[in-house]
Parts: C-alpha cells; structure tokens; sequence
C-alpha cells in the first residue's frame, strides 16, 4: 500500500521515480513484534477494539527499550485504559492520524491522565515535523473530532426515521459547505467500522445494512448503491429499511425542511463542542475549528462549528437548541452550561 500511494503521486507528477525507490527503502517490514525493541517511538494502528489494543499494548510494554513512547492510533477510546496495562502510562499517547493519513493533515495529539509532559512535547513536535496539522486534546469517547461527528451522524439517522429522505439530508449538508453529507461519509468510512455482528442491533439501519453485507463504498453498496465508478445512487433497501425501522420504533413521519435539517446537523456539532471546552478536552474553541476545517472538510469560508456559532450569535444558538429541546423532550438537545454562560454574559467562544 505504502508502495503504490507513492506511484500514484509520481504519476501525478508530484514525485520521481527515484525518490519513490529511495523512500520505499527507509521502510522495514516485519511480523516479529521483538523487532520493535530498539524504536523510539511506536504507533498501534489495529482495529478499535479495545482487548486487542490491550494485548498489544501489554506486549509492547515487555518489549520496547525504556523511554520508549507508546502511541495509539484510537479514533475513539479510552487512551487512559490502554496505558494502564503498561508499567510507563507516562510514555502513552494517543496520536490519531485521519484516513487517509498520506493526504489528511490533521492529527490529534491525545494527552492521557498521567501522559508526560515531554512527551506531549514529543507528540506536537513530530506533527510538525511530518506537517500535520496538531491539536492537543484530552480523554474522552470519541476525543474532539469523532465526538462531535457522533452527535450529527446521530441527529441525521433520527432524520431520516422521522421522514427526510436520507439523500435530502447528504444535500443540505453539501449545499452548506461540506464535501459529503452524513450517509456518504459512512459510506466512505465503511459502515462496517464498528459493527460488532454478534451484537447487531436490528433497530439501528447501518446495522441492518452490515448484516446484509452492505458495507458502503467498498462493497459497492450501503446506504447507497454504488456503479464501476462509486458512483452513488439512493437505494430503495435503505429508504425501506428507514421507514420500517420508524415504524417498528413508534416515529412519527413527515416532510422535513431544508432549514430544519441543516439546523438539526449543524447545532448538536456546535453545542458538543461548547460541552468539549467545558470540560477541559480541548484547550480552545480554535482547536476544534481547526480539527473539522483540516479533517473533517468542515468548508474553511464558514470557518468552523464554534466560528460558525459566533457568527450566527449565540444568543440565536441557544434559543434553538432550547426550541429543539421543548418540541422533542429530549435532553440531547440540553445546551451546554459554557453556552449558556457566554450568552448571559454577552461573550463569544474565544
């Protein structure tokens, strides 16, 4: 793989021939994890689960020199319960690298509980030296990036349940700036990223789609279909699928419009990110702008989610959260204590 994306940017000009042999040959391949015991620094990059990250982390631990740092690739979980299976959770750190990491410039840096301040160091300093762009955030489910998308990918399903055609959904978000909307990017990502099949939940779409082996792009179906070429093409199956999912759960259905689903997808981002700053995960509001403009294609004239709400006024954020909060009588649309705050202070997120 590491081969073949650099052929690709050769023959796009980018690179010659010879820079991609000279390349290739700094990179050691091996299925020894002993191999490993002389490196400075190590990156897990298996899939999110959590006994495995664990195992290895264990294994590691016995192999890798003193002073060594152990990193984690998690998109999502708990950093500080993988260094606890290690006698130096001072040298774990989390350093979350966005698919694909050869084009995406972002990189979250995730401090643990008893992380180091050298190497924090260490971590912000080997972003800038591969230039990427880093943020430095705390633990939580999800840190900064994946938490906030959480609470959209979730409001767009309930979306969808409750009438909006899914396809309708993708287009408000594109028509605002982002290059996919919430489905394509399942789709992109692969629906099958953590689905666990022996706890399917039949309630849940994507679910049922991976039970029938729709994976997304890679399949060439999944909340879309998808020709020779992964072009998409709303599906019947998933349309269906939704309708009788909201019938099953008692979802009352209608039209929904443009507005209202760009402020359902928009505003839960925005307060979970107000939640995020409260809580000390992320240092700034900045941060969190510059983690969805540079992985998220959040679009950079709109200047991220907490610029964003600065500019609509937060007054006018919170008086629709607390709407969306009457009409539903549900706390996912409780606001943050921080947003509240700001606006009885008349401040902005700095």
């Amino acid at each position: 793989t590491i081969r073949k994306n650099y052929e690709n940017t050769a023959r796009k000009g980018r690179l010659t021939a010879e820079a991609v042999e000279q390349r290739c040959g700094l990179v050691t391949g091996t299925l020894d994890m002993a191999d490993l015991a002389d490196c400075d620094l190590i990156i897990e990059a298996v899939f999110e689960n959590m006994a495995v990250k664990k195992e290895i982390f264990t294994r590691l631990d016995g192999i890798a020199k003193p002073g060594a740092i152990l990193a984690s690739n998690t998109s999502a979980l708990d950093l500080n319960e993988i260094a606890s299976v290690t006698s130096r959770p001072e040298s774990v750190i989390g350093l979350h690298f966005f698919s694909p990491a050869n084009v995406m410039k972002l990189l979250e840096v995730v401090r643990g509980e008893k992380t180091s301040d050298a190497v924090i160091k260490t971590g912000m300093a080997l972003a800038k030296r591969i230039k990427k762009v880093a943020i430095l955030v705390g633990v939580c489910p999800g840190f900064v990036g994946n938490r906030i998308l959480f609470a959209r990918q979730f409001e767009a399903a309930r979306l969808a349940l409750e009438g909006a055609p899914y396809e309708q959904v993708d287009k408000v978000l594109f028509d605002f700036g982002f290059p996919m909307g919430a489905f394509q990017m399942g789709d992109l990502a692969g629906l099958d990223l953590g689905w666990d099949k022996d706890n399917s939940n039949p309630m849940d779409v994507k679910d049922r789609l991976c039970d029938l082996g729709r994976y997304g792009q890679k399949t060439g179906a999944g909340f879309y279909d998808y020709d020779d070429k992964r072009m998409a093409t709303p599906s019947a199956i998933t349309t269906d699928m939704f309708a009788e999912v909201a019938g099953s759960l008692g979802v009352e259905r209608g039209e929904i419009s443009d507005e209202e689903i760009l402020d359902r997808c928009i505003l839960p981002m925005i307060n979970e990110g107000a939640k995020i700053l409260e809580e000390g995960i992320a240092v700034r509001a900045s941060d969190i702008d510059v983690c969805y403009v540079y992985g998220y294609g959040w679009p950079v004239y709109r200047g991220g989610p907490m610029h964003y709400a600065n500019s609509m006024g937060l007054d006018k954020v919170l008086e629709k959260l607390r709407h969306y909060q009457t009409v539903s009588g549900d706390d996912f649309w409780a606001p943050s204590a921080l947003l509240v705050s700001l606006v009885e202070k008349g401040e902005r997120f700095k």
